[in-house]
């Protein structure tokens, strides 16, 4: 049947994203007590729902063909809705079924995987059952990760996950954290220079697996304590600075984002922070922001002058080009390197969808300081209420992991 199914489970993704993107209009235009247009939302909900469980059933399917396309559509409405209501049901059957695909799928399967793992955990929201299914599927991911036999794809899809599950679901004690930090340094630290500071000949495709793992754990950086912190600055900065030779363009850029931030948490934690051997690191980011190189392609080039221009004005004088991200009547500002690995972290896994959670999701609402949802998303309303709210903000561990954002935020008060 697996050819069969494969096409069938095409028809399922597009049908649900054809609902989701339906409920998603008619959500602005509903008003409350529209009763008409409830029961249409509740019908249309319900549909979603059955197809979104037959996703579920197909993701034990003997065809790997059938898992993948059930992946697939998982990804897409994890993306484009907020379910919480109706994952925090089926939350352990999926991770049940994540876990065996991560540990027995090929490396398709294993990034697709890894990817859906990542928005059960923005799903769940950062409460206790987010923090339960990463503290299950953790040691999974670190192992494919640091696996060196493993497929590129699976392990920098792992490397992201790692990251975005660990930021949203870490408990407060801090060893997920640690671990995971370390796991995805043993990743990038391979792209350091030796003893005599020659850089290694990357093998193909290792770049971009250094750029995820690095910037997963830039985003675990920004949760970091002082203490820890300082040490990470030392250890870190001089070796990255020697990393803006790599030869590829977006591992260069990754480099150059993830010094800006350490510089911006270093200057957080000590205002007489200084960067060490700063003329010579000013001298290579004005180098790559005047790039003329005619081997690169024109937008590589682009791309990196003004990244590069950017880095260089906030290493030099500490300004920041402030970007405004709207959505729906709303809109949030991009005011620091912190603020821009996060937003960009959740664009990355969200893609097209990050509008949509900025709006509706109390995860993200909370992480950029935007307080409860305006509107309630279409499928809310149609439930009545959001037992999602009411759970999150009255969940111990949801207040305590944005106590401790907050810490870090505000000067990174000694937290831990």
């Amino acid at each position: 049947t697996g050819g069969e199914s494969g096409a069938s489970d095409e028809d399922l993704a597009s049908d649900i994203l054809s609902h989701y993107s339906s409920a998603s209009e008619s959500a602005s235009v509903l008003e409350e007590g529209t009763g008409v247009e409830l029961v249409d939302e509740q019908t249309a909900q319900e549909e979603t729902e059955d197809k979104l469980k037959q996703c579920i059933d197909n993701l034990m399917d003997k065809s790997a063909k059938t898992r993948l396309a059930a992946l697939e559509s998982l990804r897409q409405a994890f993306s484009s809705r907020v379910l919480y209501d109706f994952l925090i049901e089926r939350r352990l059957t999926i991770s049940d079924c994540l876990e065996r695909s991560l540990k027995k799928g090929g490396g398709e399967e294993q990034a697709a995987a890894a990817t859906v793992f990542a928005l059960l955990c923005v799903q769940l929201g950062g409460g206790d059952e987010g923090e339960e299914g990463f503290k299950m599927l953790r040691p999974i991911l670190s192992t494919i990760l640091i696996d060196s036999g493993a497929s590129i794809s699976a392990r920098q899809s792992c490397a992201r996950a790692l990251g975005m599950c660990c930021y949203v679901s870490a408990a407060e004690d801090g060893e997920d954290l640690v671990k995971s930090m370390t796991h995805l340094e043993s990743v990038f630290m391979s792209s350091y220079p030796n003893r005599e500071g020659v850089l290694p000949t990357p093998k193909p495709g290792s770049p971009g697996l250094y750029s995820a793992a690095l910037q997963a754990w830039a985003l675990l950086v920004t949760l970091c304590p002082a203490s820890r912190l300082s040490v990470l600055l030392d250890l870190h900065l001089p070796k990255l600075q020697a990393c803006l030779e790599s030869s590829d363009v977006n591992y260069r850029i990754a480099v150059g984002e993830t010094i800006a931030l350490l510089v911006e948490l270093g200057r957080d934690i000590d205002t007489d922070f200084e960067v060490e051997d700063s003329d010579s690191l000013c001298e290579c980011l004005k180098s790559l922001a005047t790039d003329g190189n005619k081997h690169r392609a024109k937008n590589d080039r682009r791309k990196q002058r003004s990244i590069f221009r950017e880095v260089l004005h906030y290493i030099e004088n500490e300004d920041f080009t402030e970007e405004k991200i709207r959505f729906g009547v709303e809109g949030v500002y991009i005011d620091s390197w912190m603020r821009r690995r996060v937003y960009d972290a959740f664009k990355e896994i969200l893609e097209s969808g990050v509008r949509h959670h900025l709006q509706f999701n109390p995860l993200l609402r909370d992480i950029f300081g935007l307080g409860p949802p305006l509107i309630l998303d279409a499928a809310v309303k149609a439930s009545k209420i959001s037992r999602f709210e009411k759970h999150l903000f009255n969940s111990a561990a949801f207040k305590a992991r944005t106590k401790l954002r907050n810490k870090v935020r505000d000067k990174r008060a000694d937290v831990m």
